[in-house]
């Protein structure tokens, strides 16, 4: 089962309104990430502690576009 199938996703605020960007829906133990544009291609889960690591390294400045 899709523990994410129930889940309230949240739109990027950075999206300006737009489909381009990325949904985020966090859970208990786990953080899904789809595409705004394509949902029908699933998503990403990664476990909370994971999702942290990755926002802590872009707004250190590790990651760029």
């Amino acid at each position: 089962m899709d523990t994410l199938a129930t889940a309230t996703w949240h739109k990027s605020s950075f999206s300006g309104g737009g489909n381009n960007c990325v949904d985020v829906a966090v859970e208990q133990t786990i953080v899904g990430v789809r595409d705004s544009k394509n949902y029908g291609a699933g998503h990403l889960t990664v476990n909370r502690s994971e999702w942290a690591g990755f926002l802590a390294a872009v707004k250190d400045g590790e990651i760029n576009r």
